[in-house]
């Protein structure tokens, strides 16, 4: 029509036209309408740039502006609220830079849409410091400029200065929008502050911004990862309207607390809705599963990604290399890494940490020599794994290497777990000294992660001397972790000093703190069963202690010596019984009486492997010819044929 009409020519139709081609996504279209045009003006250039710009063609839409300049026309602070956006994009720091000294030059800088859109380039950029200036210089902000500001925070890890911004927002009268309170939701559950997040929820509903199913779905994730996932799921029962993103924010809400069957009843629900799931929901899905530990389970979620076109997104692909990982199966986690035709370098953390909990620590370093030999850059997850990979396997001046290697070629700045991690290499392989010099150097005082690993240390190596003097410092931080308590009071049972022990069991009964019980689990034929040290109430619990006594003579027999040092006040034979009903015993007798001969038994348990079920179970695999996977708290056993994969240094 405009053609027929006869207006190709005229500047103004043509620009509406370049306008509508860009706006419907057909943004090389627009540009050829742009190309026809016989004369532009200012608004015919910003079209198109816009139009690159917010079609995700960023690099375009910078060069389009440099070329408008050299056709003599000058940015303006619509060109500038264009660009900026697309230098985010880009992380084009250096031009941001010299955007914002024309905006300077121009008088542009006091316009509050030009300052919010240079808050947004600092902020994606990572240069926190710039856009708080901005921030500070601002003589108008609008509530947009406000949520720059949180958000902007929140992605760069600083929830607590988001939070804070959100406050001082509300302080100096400005109304918060639904996305103030997304951000705002967001520093809380970051945080793991339920009291913040309970007096944004309360604020909600004074401010009648609660019908909001996109604020509905971030309260969710904040009750979440606050630990109150019952919360969660009440406002998930209740909510009317449910998107996707609602169906994913409760699965993974369940699957972040360790809720599996929970998390994968809402799938369910979800797909009887006739809801698809998308990458999301299987990374979440994924997610449960990988805390399961059973390799059918991760074949299945495996088998659906490839069923729903999902099995070449790179996070779902990321997160099976991290369930199969975790469920034991360490060589197919590396063929799926290998099959990779994208990788994020998360996915290079899930493989290097996978090889790090089994123990193959050269494999691990292996595999960070060839990812920085590549364009992915190690973050400070990667070091973290590559120290925990060192630590499991002893190799001390590698892990000594790295940690230096880190702050120096790569400008990363240790957090308090990559302290941890250090003091936990050193002290593993004996350097207790070392270790303990390695704190007081420290430029930060140590946390309660770091003190927590030189006490397992000094645990380990039997320093009870060493071990107190942590113990007072730890203790002065005040952990509510029980893990702690028990440690020092197992190194004085492993000193025979019995009268400690009992000090130490009666603070923890004054300040309400309670030892985690020993849990193992093993799957069979889809059913998970739970054994607790010492548990009678499985239905095969006479099959399972008799053939465990049978199996005792046995191991024996093979050279089996058991270590009762940790019990005392009760006869030999009492303290052999004590320690052949930890939970893992049971679970192991119970997957040896019920499955076939070669079957390797998988077993998942809550706390570290004590000692004598260590010894035990190399016995076992010895002499009923199984292999035995056992995964506890930090790291995967392989045993078998009389021997550990761990080579006895866990």
């Amino acid at each position: 029509m405009v053609i027929t009409n006869g207006f190709q020519s005229n500047l103004f139709a043509m620009t509406a036209v370049v306008n509508l081609y860009a706006k419907c996504r057909q943004v090389e279209d627009a540009y050829k309408m742009f190309e026809r045009m016989p004369q532009r003006d200012l608004v015919s250039w910003n079209t198109v740039v816009a139009g690159f710009a917010q079609n995700g063609l960023a690099r375009r839409a910078v060069q389009l502006v440099l070329e408008m300049q050299e056709a003599g026309q000058k940015p303006d602070s619509i060109t500038l609220v264009t660009v900026l956006p697309a230098l985010a994009d880009l992380k084009a720091l250096r031009i941001g830079k010299s955007v914002h000294a024309y905006a300077f030059r121009g008088g542009f800088e006091s316009m509050t849409n030009v300052g919010t859109a240079m808050l947004d380039m600092y902020f994606k950029c990572g240069a926190v410091k710039n856009a708080r200036l901005v921030f500070k210089g601002m003589s108008s902000r609008n509530v947009v400029s406000w949520n720059t500001m949180i958000n902007g925070y929140e992605q760069n890890g600083e929830s607590e200065e988001a939070f804070a911004t959100f406050l001082k927002m509300l302080d100096e009268g400005v109304n918060p929008t639904n996305v103030s309170m997304m951000g705002a939701l967001h520093a809380c559950a970051n945080l793991g502050d339920l009291e913040r997040g309970r007096f944004v929820h309360r604020l909600l509903e004074e401010k009648k911004l609660g019908s909001d199913v996109s604020v509905m779905n971030s309260l969710i994730s904040m009750y979440s990862k606050c630990k109150r996932v019952d919360i969660a799921a009440s406002l998930f029962g209740n909510l009317n309207q449910k998107t996707i993103v609602t169906w994913n924010a409760m699965i993974l809400g369940y699957a972040q607390n360790g809720c599996i069957n929970e998390a994968l009843n809402v799938f369910c629900e979800m797909q009887s809705h006739g809801i698809k799931p998308d990458s999301f929901t299987l990374v979440s899905v994924v997610t449960a599963l990988a805390d399961l530990s059973v390799t059918r389970q991760a074949k299945w979620i495996h088998g659906l990604a490839i069923r729903t076109l999902m099995d070449k997104n790179v996070f779902v692909c990321t997160a099976l290399v991290d369930t199969y990982a975790k469920c034991g199966a360490i060589q197919t986690a590396r063929n799926l890494f290998d099959m990779m035709e994208e990788r994020h370098v998360i996915t290079w953390n899930a493989m290097i940490d996978g090889y790090g909990t089994h123990g193959h620590g050269k494999e691990a370093l292996d595999l960070f020599d060839d990812m920085q030999k590549g364009s992915i850059k190690p973050n400070e997850i990667t070091f973290l794994s590559v120290i925990a990979a060192c630590s499991h396997s002893g190799l001390v001046e590698e892990g000594l290497y790295y940690f230096e290697s880190m702050k120096e070629n790569y400008g990363l700045r240790p957090s308090m777990d990559h302290y941890g991690a250090m003091v936990d290499l050193l002290g593993r392989a004996g350097k207790l000294d070392d270790a303990w010099k390695f704190i007081q150097d420290m430029p930060v005082k140590p946390g309660i992660t770091v003190l927590g690993a030189m006490l397992g240390a000094c645990k380990i190596h039997k320093n009870v001397e060493l071990g107190e003097k942590v113990a007072d410092e730890l203790f002065e931080l005040d952990p509510d972790e029980g893990g702690y308590y028990v440690l020092l009071a197992n190194m004085y049972g492993s000193a025979s000093m019995w009268e400690k022990v009992a000090r130490v069991r009666i603070a923890m009964e004054k300040k309400g703190i309670k030892k985690t019980p020993g849990c193992s689990l093993v799957e069979l034929r889809n059913e998970v069963h739970t054994f607790y040290s010492g548990s009678t109430d499985h239905p095969q619990s006479k099959r399972i202690y008799a053939y465990l006594d049978t199996l005792g003579d046995e191991i024996k027999a093979a050279g089996y010596v058991p270590d009762t040092n940790s019990i005392h006040d009760v006869e030999e034979d009492v303290k052999e019984q004590l320690v052949s009903s930890h939970s893992e015993r049971l679970a192991i007798a119970f997957g040896l009486l019920n499955t076939s001969r070669g079957t390797t038994i998988h077993i998942r348990k809550n706390l570290r492997v004590c000692g004598d079920c260590h010894e035990a179970t190399k016995y076992i695999s010895l002499v009923t010819g199984r292999e035995i996977i056992v995964r506890d708290l930090r790291r995967f056993h392989h045993f078998k044929n009389g021997s550990c994969s761990c080579r006895d240094y866990w």
